[in-house]
């Protein structure tokens, strides 16, 4: 990683709109009880596992679709200050790591119920590693990418980003990651969000998004309290 992956972002830069922040808070939130449920399954019970292995299967799915959206998206913005080339060398260490993990839930998936649990061992450790340079990697986009993004374009440029990363993902997967966002974000991050596209999205879509995504991931009285935020209470 690059001496400059500690340094703070500027205040001015943490108020602005933020293309990184919100969907790694999702990523570091998932990643994180993902490895907890690891560490404390019991891999000689068949049916949790297949349960644990398809929720496994599903993060590494969104993973890999993230950051294949930075590199289509985003990298190009960065091509001439270097960083774009530091990114995508971090990017090709991720999807080794994916390999691993993925041939260890395979082994996982076809062993006896006695060889899972050395197995269900090595893939936590797996895991782990990649986790820790995966929360480095992110630390780097949005304390050293972002800032430089800032700099170079301005918030219509990099909304327009953002809508081409969002109009780029099937709405199945679109879904996924907002569930995965909304937990992870703060209850102004939610608001601003979804006021956003209250504002600028068919209503039925937005209904679609509150139902299917929104609501199943919150708790019952932070879903209260944002429907009272946004208008929808009734």
């Amino acid at each position: 990683m690059s001496d400059n992956t500690h340094i703070l972002l500027p205040v001015d830069l943490a108020k602005r709109f933020d293309l990184y922040g919100p969907v790694h808070k999702g990523i570091r939130r998932a990643q994180m009880h993902l490895l907890v449920r690891v560490g404390a399954h019991d891999f000689t019970d068949a049916a949790a596992t297949e349960n644990l292995l398809a929720d496994l299967r599903r993060m590494l799915f969104l993973s890999a679709g993230h950051l294949a959206h930075e590199e289509q998206h985003i990298h190009d913005a960065l091509a001439a200050s270097g960083e774009a080339e530091r990114l995508e060398e971090q990017h090709d260490g991720h999807e080794a790591a994916f390999a691993v993990l993925e041939r260890l839930l395979n082994d996982i998936e076809t062993a006896p119920a006695t060889a899972r649990i050395a197995l269900g061992r090595q893939f936590y450790l797996e895991y782990s590693h990649f986790i820790g340079e995966d929360l480095l990697h992110m630390h780097e986009e949005e304390t050293v990418a972002w800032p430089m993004l800032c700099a170079r374009y301005s918030d219509a440029d990099l909304m327009g980003i953002e809508q081409r990363i969002v109009g780029s993902i099937p709405p199945e997967k679109a879904m996924a990651f907002m569930a995965l966002m909304m937990p992870a974000l703060n209850p102004q991050e939610r608001f601003g969000m979804l006021s956003g596209m209250k504002a600028g999205a068919p209503a039925e879509m937005f209904n679609a998004v509150m139902d299917t995504a929104v609501k199943p991931a919150l708790a019952a009285a932070e879903f209260a309290a944002l429907e009272q935020r946004l208008g929808l209470a009734a």
